[in-house]
Parts: C-alpha cells; sequence; structure tokens
C-alpha cells in the first residue's frame, strides 16, 4: 500500500486554470464524458485496501486500488459489490489498464443489478478528497446512518473529478446471493415492457433484466426457495452458463455492443413505451435504461418525449454535448459546486459540461 497525499497536494498547489489536471485512474473510462484535458495526474499508485471489517459490509479503499482486487476481497468472504460497477478495461489500449475504485466512482456507472439494488452512488457511505486548493476533506464515514446535514460523499459519484481528486472511499457490500437462476422469454419489445412493468410490482427476486431482438432475459438472485418459487411461476427457459452472460452484458461484450458506431443511453421511466427509433436497442433496468445507436438529435427527442434523457456513452463526435443540456437554475447549481471545491479550475476541466 502507498500513500501518496502529499505528492498529490504538491501537483495541486502548481496547477491552475492555465495548467489544469486530468484525473486518470487505469484510464478504462476515458472514453466516458467530454474529451479529457491537462496534465495527467495518476492515481494508480496511490492504493490499497485501507480497512474491511466483513461483520460491518463496509470496504475502504484508497483510489488507485484496482475494482479487481477489491472484488476478490469480497469474494473471499462471500460478499460483493452489489451495483456490479463495470470494468470495461478490455477497451483500453494498454495492457496494464485496469479500473480503479476511485475512477468507478467518479464515472458513477452500475451494471445489471441496479434496478433491484440501487445505483453505485446509494451504496458510498464515505470519502476524503483533495479539493482545488490541496485541502483534505473528509465527508461521510463507515456507516449508513453517519450524515447530518448535506449528503456531500455522494456528490462525487458521476462528477468524472470535476469537484476533488477522491483519496479515499468508503462502500457498502452486500452478501453474494445464495441462488441464483436466468430464465428467458420469446416476446416482442412492446410485450416485454409489459411483463416487466407487471413483475415489478410483485414479491419477485428479480435481479437484473435484458430485452433484445425478441428475446427477454431475466435474472433472479436470492433465498434457494424464493428463486425456486419465482422459477416456477414465470416459466420460461432456463439459461446455462448465465453469469458469462450478466458479465458481457456489464463489461458492454454483448453481441449488440461491437463495433465503434456512436451509443446513446437513454434513461427512461420503466413504464415508457416502444421509443419510435430506428435499428436495434437494447434494453435493461426493468425497461428504464436503453441502449441505442444512432443521431443526437433522434436519441434526445425520443427520451424527452416520454420524460427522460440521453447520454452519448461513446463516440467521436462529441458536437452535440455528451450530456443532456441543463436547465439553468440546475446549470447554476453546477457552477457554485464546482467553485465551491475547485476555485481554480484545477480538475477535469469541461469533463462533466464544457463550461464547468
Amino acid at each position: 500500500m502507498a500513500d501518496l497525499t502529499e505528492q498529490f497536494k504538491e501537483r495541486i498547489s502548481v496547477a491552475g486554470a492555465d495548467r489544469p489536471l486530468c484525473i486518470r485512474g487505469g484510464g478504462s473510462k476515458d472514453f466516458y464524458g467530454e474529451t479529457p484535458r491537462g496534465e495527467i495526474l495518476d492515481t494508480r499508485g496511490h492504493a490499497g485496501i485501507t480497512d474491511y471489517e466483513p461483520t460491518e459490509l463496509v470496504i475502504t479503499a484508497r483510489c488507485g486500488t484496482p475494482l479487481a482486487e477489491i472484488e476478490a476481497a469480497l469474494a473471499a468472504e462471500n460478499q460483493c459489490l452489489a451495483f456490479e460497477p463495470p470494468h470495461f478495461a478490455h477497451g483500453t489500449n494498454s495492457a496494464t489498464s485496469f479500473a480503479t475504485v476511485g475512477g468507478a466512482v467518479a464515472a458513477g456507472l452500475s451494471g445489471p443489478r441496479r434496478a433491484a439494488v440501487g445505483a453505485l452512488r446509494d451504496f458510498v457511505l464515505g470519502v476524503t478528497i483533495l479539493s482545488g486548493v490541496s485541502r483534505r476533506l473528509t465527508f461521510g464515514g463507515q456507516v449508513m446512518k453517519n450524515v447530518a446535514g448535506y449528503d456531500v460523499s455522494r456528490l462525487m459519484a458521476g462528477s468524472l473529478g470535476t469537484l476533488g481528486l477522491i483519496l479515499e472511499v468508503s462502500l457498502k457490500v452486500l452478501p453474494r446471493p445464495v441462488a441464483e437462476a436466468t430464465l428467458r422469454f420469446d416476446l416482442p419489445q412492446a410485450k416485454a415492457l409489459e411483463a416487466l412493468n407487471a413483475w415489478a410490482g410483485k414479491p419477485l427476486p428479480i435481479s437484473g433484466s435484458c430485452w433484445h431482438e425478441d428475446v427477454l432475459t431475466l435474472r433472479l438472485s436470492g433465498a434457494e426457495a424464493a428463486v425456486a418459487a419465482a422459477k416456477q411461476k414465470l416459466g420460461g427457459e432456463l439459461l446455462a452458463d448465465a453469469s458469462t452472460f450478466w458479465n458481457d452484458l456489464r463489461e458492454q461484450r454483448h453481441e449488440f455492443f461491437a463495433g465503434t458506431e456512436t451509443l446513446w443511453r437513454l434513461s427512461v421511466p420503466s413504464v415508457a413505451p416502444v421509443l419510435d427509433l430506428p435499428g436495434e436497442q437494447v434494453i435493461e433496468w426493468g425497461g428504464s435504461q436503453r441502449w441505442w445507436r444512432g443521431d443526437a438529435a433522434v436519441a434526445r427527442e425520443a427520451a424527452t418525449k416520454v420524460g427522460g434523457h440521453a447520454v452519448l456513452f461513446r463516440g467521436t463526435d462529441k458536437s452535440a454535448g455528451v450530456f443532456q443540456p441543463l436547465p439553468a437554475p440546475l446549470l447554476k447549481i453546477h457552477q457554485r459546486l464546482k467553485a465551491a471545491f475547485d476555485p481554480r479550475g484545477v480538475f477535469n476541466p469541461g469533463r462533466l459540461y464544457p463550461n464547468l
């Protein structure tokens, strides 16, 4: 384990708006967000699990700790990061690249289980960061009920490093499910969405869903009796080697994600109808997350029509903006947060929005 806090402070102290820093761990999420700018501040050396008490269901680690190391430590105790953060390390050019826990929190991305257990930000218990003026700040702690006032620690989830350098993070963990089963159903999109919304209102142990090309794949997780009862109630075809399917979906190795085309992630209400989009789609999270490859204007119009928003997840042409444009009042809040945490504009300029 290594603590590079003092080195980070020195780098930050000589940085500025004319010499910004690009916070980077393993580089597995470089594609996400606006184009990275600034001198690389490599966090991989600041690594190590600093505290893990399985009986307390919490793990604390430095930002550069590989996700794989954390997952291995949890697996040894039959526990897991329930929100299933994607690694995406397979998409980089460097053989030494890997996903880090700091990068996972900064990106704020969750996997197939998100609809059942919550998002990554729901599992962030506390963080220690360095601000844009090299001030060490600690928020939250290592227990669930530790917040008085604003829950600042969860602001770091999805901030893409624009608010501060995460030094250390504490995450809630959960026991691995005792039993799992994956079922498949031949259903057109409209019928699949109808079924998912109907099942969501029933006490079924659903922990993942994926619709693609008229096939709905459903994962059940929980106690042996609960999974067995749900299998009998729902029917469908049992899928062998299901872990490979869900891992491939999480890591975007599924056949739909092959190629270099522009990829959009549409976040919509689960009850939203079939979207008028040409070509293939993949639908996750009980209907709330829909993946599509195509034009920016079409994606954003389709999502907005049903009360959602669209994000350019992958693509080289970012001229339309990666994230949905913010209303003026919300943009002002973002600007004030940036000014409070990073008044000199040191960290990841423009990574979240061009004017932040």
